[in-house]
C-alpha cells in the first residue's frame, strides 16, 4: 500500500469528521466492515461492531482500541439486535450513523438451481435484516446517516452469484425507498463494490487473481480500505446533500468499452 493511501494508524487527511459521534457497523469483525470501523475511529468517532464470532470481535476491538466495543450475534436475530441497542444506550446514550454491512452468499451456480430455502435465507440476511436494523436504529434515536453495503452484482447480471445479485439489487432499491421516506432528517446511501480482497470474496479470485485484475482499468482488485473511504465520506457531513445514491466502487470496470 502506497504512503498516499490510508494506513489505519492516523486520521485520514488530518480530519476529525466523526468526533463525538457513535456509529454502528454490522458484520465488522474483519474485511470491509472492520476497515470502515477503523477509519471512523481514526477520525475521532466511537464504533459498536457486530459479528457472529466473539473471538473475532474481541480481536477487532483490541486492534481498534478503547473507542470500539462489540456485541456478538446473528444479523437476522431479533434478540441480538435488541442486545446491541441496549448496549449502545448503556455505553453511549446516542447513535449517529448506521452501516448495514452484513451479507451472505451460501450458493454458487445457475440461478435456476438455487435452493428455495437458501434463496429465502439470502434475502432474510441481505435485505430484510438491513431493514430491521434500520427500523431498530431509528427507534433508538439514529440522528444522521445510513450507508448500505450493496454490490456491483446488484447492478447487472452476475453469473454464478445471481441470487446474491438479486438481493443486492433489492438492497439498492431499499436504499432509495428509505432515503425518500426518511428525508430530510436521515440521509441514506449505498455503495456497490466490485471484487474486494476479503475472505468473503476469496472464491471469486483465489488462484486467478491476475486474470480477474486484468478486467479492471485500474489493474488490481479492491482492498477493504478502498470501500471504507467512500463509505465514511457518505456517512459524513461532506456528503450532506447526497441521499438515495448508490456509488459504484469498481476499479473502473463500468467504463470498459463493449
Amino acid at each position: 500500500m502506497s504512503a498516499a493511501r490510508f494506513n489505519g494508524t492516523a486520521r485520514s487527511n488530518g480530519t476529525a469528521r466523526f468526533d463525538g459521534t457513535v456509529s454502528l457497523i454490522t458484520g465488522a469483525s474483519r474485511g470491509i466492515g472492520f476497515a470502515i470501523a477503523r477509519r471512523i475511529v481514526a477520525e475521532g468517532g466511537s464504533v459498536v461492531i457486530t459479528g457472529r464470532k466473539q473471538d473475532a470481535l474481541d480481536a477487532a476491538v483490541a486492534e481498534l482500541g478503547p473507542a470500539a466495543s462489540a456485541v456478538a450475534g446473528r444479523a437476522d436475530d431479533a434478540d441480538h439486535r435488541g442486545a446491541v441497542f441496549a448496549h449502545i444506550a448503556a455505553q453511549h446514550g446516542r447513535l449517529d450513523h448506521l452501516v448495514n454491512n452484513t451479507g451472505i452468499n451460501p450458493v454458487y451456480g445457475p440461478i435456476v438451481d438455487v435452493d428455495a430455502d437458501a434463496a429465502r435465507k439470502i434475502l432474510e440476511v441481505n435485505v430484510v435484516a438491513a431493514l430491521d436494523w434500520t427500523r431498530a436504529a431509528l427507534a433508538a434515536g439514529l440522528s444522521r446517516s445510513i450507508v448500505n453495503i450493496a454490490s456491483v452484482a446488484g447492478l447487472s447480471a452476475s453469473p454464478g452469484i445471481a441470487f446474491y445479485g438479486i438481493s443486492k439489487a433489492a438492497l439498492i432499491n431499499l436504499t432509495a425507498q428509505l432515503a425518500f421516506e426518511l428525508a430530510p432528517d436521515i440521509r441514506v446511501n449505498a455503495v456497490a463494490p466490485a471484487v474486494i480482497k476479503t475472505a468473503f470474496a476469496r472464491a471469486l479470485y483465489e488462484g486467478h487473481e491476475g486474470e480477474v485484475s486484468a478486467g479492471y482499468p485500474l489493474a488490481r482488485l479492491g482492498e477493504p480500505d478502498d470501500v471504507a473511504g467512500p463509505v465514511t465520506f457518505l456517512l459524513s457531513d461532506d456528503a450532506a446533500w447526497m441521499t438515495g445514491q448508490t456509488v459504484s466502487i469498481d476499479g473502473g470496470a463500468s467504463i470498459r468499452p463493449l
